[in-house]
């Protein structure tokens, strides 16, 4: 007797699908499409938004260059979140290690876990105030202490995906570790570390985006001019009586650019990686 081949027919919504393709060009590409024609766009021919510009002025970039003083203030943005990546996983991912390994045995690395992880629900606006007087009160008002206070910041949400992620990690491989004379130090840095790497992808990519964009802490932490970031600098086209939107929006897209570069050739480890934490958290 022949075996039967049975075809399932793939069934596809297509009303469904069609109206999720239209309301994102509606809310993701639309607001893309019109900063792009205000980039582009002449002061005069700002009383239409969704008009497409009689002549393309890129001078706004060139201008909005200018007036952010923009090589400087990316090196500032550059080196915070440079020097927080590197740190954030050096040591975000050995203290999550430290605990998934002896949660279970200790409950004091039980309540370390429950005490990182609790920071998440806390809002940034609730410790804001505090925050700046601390700072203040201990010069860390500079690029140097709000990329500490970044790494600080940071711990929660990075043990909870470290955790999840050292949970799929047999513990046989520190027994054996172990048993080849291998300290803690030497069996986390030589054999489980290079293990995290597609987690330490996912860290990197989500602090990189984090920090980046990140405009609260540096507005109430960073008075000097020197100091500010690139998402600070947009406020110069703010003034009293009027806004120069071209300009803005012109230097909203150079601001735009790093980042999305980033996500692009990245988003499938940011994908896999949170993932991978939140089903064995």
């Amino acid at each position: 007797m022949g075996k039967s081949k049975c075809k399932i027919k793939e069934k596809y919504n297509w009303p469904m699908t069609i109206l999720l393709i239209v309301l994102a060009v509606v809310f993701i590409l639309g607001p893309l499409y019109i900063a792009v024609l205000i980039a582009v766009k002449d002061p005069s021919e700002m009383a239409n938004v969704l008009s497409f510009p009689k002549k393309l002025r890129l001078q706004n970039f060139v201008d909005a260059w200018v007036m952010t003083d923009y090589p400087r203030k990316f090196m500032n943005t550059l080196f915070i979140t440079v020097v927080n990546l590197v740190f954030t996983i050096l040591t975000n991912s050995m203290v999550a290690y430290a605990i998934t390994r002896n949660k279970d045995k200790s409950k004091l690395f039980n309540l370390a876990y429950y005490y990182f992880v609790s920071a998440m629900f806390i809002p940034f606006n609730v410790i804001m105030l505090p925050l700046v007087k601390q700072a203040s009160a201990f010069h860390m008002d500079n690029i140097f202490g709000i990329t500490f206070l970044y790494i600080i910041f940071g711990l929660p949400m990075n043990i909870f995906l470290y955790t999840g992620f050292v949970k799929s990690l047999p513990v046989a491989l520190d027994e054996a570790a172990y048993i080849d004379g291998a300290t803690p130090f030497q069996t986390f840095y030589k054999i489980v570390f290079p293990l995290m790497k597609p987690m330490s992808a996912t860290v990197a990519i989500l602090s990189f985006m984090w920090t980046w964009n990140d405009f609260s802490m540096p507005l109430v932490l960073l008075s000097e001019e020197k100091y500010q970031t690139l998402q600070l600098a947009q406020y110069v086209f703010k003034g009293q009586f009027n806004t120069e939107y071209n300009l803005a929006f012109a230097s909203y897209l150079l601001v735009l650019i790093p980042i999305l570069l980033v996500y692009i050739f990245c988003q499938k480890w940011i994908i896999a990686g949170v993932t991978n934490g939140a089903v064995k958290a």
